[in-house]
């Protein structure tokens, strides 16, 4: 990790949706005054996929960077309160609906109704963009930067029908069946645990190829054509072969219309570093000299002075 010469502040922010459930928010920044990146983490993970203890990640560089950095736990995950178990009954509308926009309140709390800029990790930009769907023109983003997001897998491979069909889906419907809710982290599937509901959901948008609500029919992708995104750049990695495979992050894209994006496969062939994965993208060592400078001057090319 490099040294910037700054010191990183961090804390953590708590934000109380009723009287039992708390969402935690993870805050870094070396000034106050920067502007506000809020980032989003996927299914089966929490904030910590955007930074580690020892001070390395994408959430710390931004800070050294001059952003304010605000990295929450979705409800259940990380330090949000109460932690998922079998008594956990919410799923997908009550992170699009609550959680996500009880974020971006907090930020307004802090920094005022300034421009916020958006990043979010796997399932995490699926959440995303489905909130924006519904809510997009209550909310002053100024950009959104998408690593390793897909939507629904079209690919077909040995390695989708191991992590997916056989664990994803047979093994995880038997743990849940036992234990009442995913038990990812007890069973070494992901670094945090799911609701019932929230696999059951999960499974359906995965393989159905019109993306609409469970019972409702609401289309969260005709919602999206119909307004304008704020630009996004989608980056996933070579070496992602499921879980972020690049054809299935261009399909995503490819459901929101006509709109501003930039979309990269970060590889060898491209010039970067290595081909990354779904988790290395985050993690690598080399990835602060890598491409995490391209989401910087992504931020910068789309912000106000």
């Amino acid at each position: 990790m490099a040294d910037y010469g700054q010191q990183l502040k961090e804390e953590s922010l708590y934000i109380s949706l009723n009287s039992t459930e708390k969402l935690h928010v993870k805050r870094f920044f070396t000034d106050k005054k920067g502007q506000p990146v809020l980032m989003l983490h996927g299914s089966i993970e929490n904030g910590k996929i955007f930074y580690s203890s020892s001070g390395k990640g994408l959430a710390p560089y931004l800070a050294h960077k001059g952003y304010d950095v605000f990295v929450p736990d979705f409800r259940g995950k990380g330090e949000s309160s109460p932690r998922i178990s079998r008594k956990s009954k919410f799923g997908h509308l009550d992170m699009i609906e609550e959680d996500i926009p009880a974020f971006y309140h907090k930020i307004i709390e802090i920094k005022g109704d300034v421009p916020q800029h958006w990043i979010a990790h796997s399932w995490g930009g699926v959440m995303l963009l489905a909130c924006l769907a519904k809510k997009n023109t209550d909310m002053n983003i100024a950009s959104i930067v998408f690593m390793g997001t897909k939507r629904r897998m079209s690919i077909m491979s040995w390695e989708r029908f191991y992590l997916i069909e056989f664990l994803w889906f047979f093994v995880a419907r038997f743990f849940i069946l036992f234990y009442g809710y995913l038990t990812a982290v007890k069973t070494n599937m992901g670094a945090d645990n799911e609701t019932k509901k929230m696999h059951h959901e999960t499974r359906k948008w995965i393989y159905e190829k019109k993306w609409t609500h469970w019972s409702n029919g609401f289309d969260y992708s005709a919602a999206l054509k119909k307004i304008t995104l704020p630009p996004i750049l989608s980056m996933t990695g070579a070496g992602d072969k499921v879980l972020g495979h690049p054809k299935d992050c261009r399909l995503v894209l490819d459901e929101l219309g006509d709109q501003d994006y930039e979309y990269r496969v970060l590889g060898k062939v491209n010039g970067n570093k290595h081909d990354y994965d779904h988790i290395s993208i985050l993690t690598h060592p080399d990835a602060f000299s890598d491409h995490f400078t391209d989401i910087d001057e992504w931020i910068k090319k789309h912000s106000s002075n």
